[in-house]
């Protein structure tokens, strides 16, 4: 009986750093997971966030056809509107969304075709 009297304890004991080795790594890519999922929102949020400034810049050119553009702070983010042509030529609307390091920047073209603004082109840049 005294040679089988320490294998028990030395197969606890591959048990325990295995489980521990399983668990580490379930922890760490659920760690990763996190950050990941955490960066995709903030760069959807960023995305919205720049579309809200093309919106607000085809808004203010329906009002104002001579509208060139504002800095806009939306809770966490700027927005850098930028608007040029006009006077026959088609509009180019920029918006760029920064928060931290997140920066989305969308760009839409638009021109009044008998006094009705026309939306072009919207695409992210």
């Amino acid at each position: 009986m005294k040679k089988n009297s320490g294998q028990t304890l030395v197969s606890l004991m591959i048990f325990m750093v295995t489980a521990i080795i399983i668990i580490t790594a379930a922890v760490a890519v659920i760690i990763i997971n996190s950050k990941t999922t955490s960066k995709l929102y903030q760069g959807m949020v960023s995305y919205d966030a720049a579309e809200i400034g093309i919106e607000n810049a085809i808004i203010r050119l329906l009002r104002d056809p001579n509208y060139t553009g504002e800095t806009l702070s939306l809770e966490d983010y700027t927005l850098e509107i930028q608007v040029s042509g006009g006077g026959g030529a088609p509009y180019i609307i920029t918006s760029q969304a920064t928060n931290g390091n997140f920066k989305r920047t969308i760009q839409a073209q638009a021109s009044y075709n008998d006094n009705i603004l026309t939306i072009s082109s919207w695409k992210e840049q």
